[in-house]
């Protein structure tokens, strides 16, 4: 439990800090936000959980968890705030994996995966 909590104060700091910034920058206008410093801390968050999923599919437990969902909408959304997910190739599979779960349901920039 205590590593799931983990991802969740992560949501509230690093991903908060760095992509949902980056969107509310980018999307909204947000004129009080440091963009240079938004930037690095994408860089450092999304690097970290892309080092981190490098070593299993789910964020804790061998499953996907709380801390899975947590973390997902604003890493899925960083496009948004111009933050490229392109040198992460484990952070966009983790995306996928997520994508394909039963009863997912997508949102604006969050495409729903094609169902065979």
């Amino acid at each position: 439990m205590s590593r799931v909590i983990r991802w969740l104060s992560t949501t509230a700091g690093e991903v908060r800090l760095g992509p949902e910034s980056a969107r509310l920058y980018h999307l909204f206008k947000a004129t009080d936000i440091n963009l240079e410093r938004v930037n690095q801390k994408s860089e450092f968050i999304l690097t970290q959980l892309n080092n981190h999923l490098a070593e299993g599919e789910w964020l804790e437990l061998g499953h996907p968890t709380i801390a899975d969902v947590a973390v997902f909408p604003y890493i899925a959304l960083a496009n948004d705030g111009k933050i490229s997910l392109e040198p992460y190739a484990h952070v966009q599979a983790w995306i996928e994996r997520l994508k394909h779960l039963p009863g997912f349901i997508g949102m604006i920039g969050i495409e729903e995966p094609a169902r065979v």
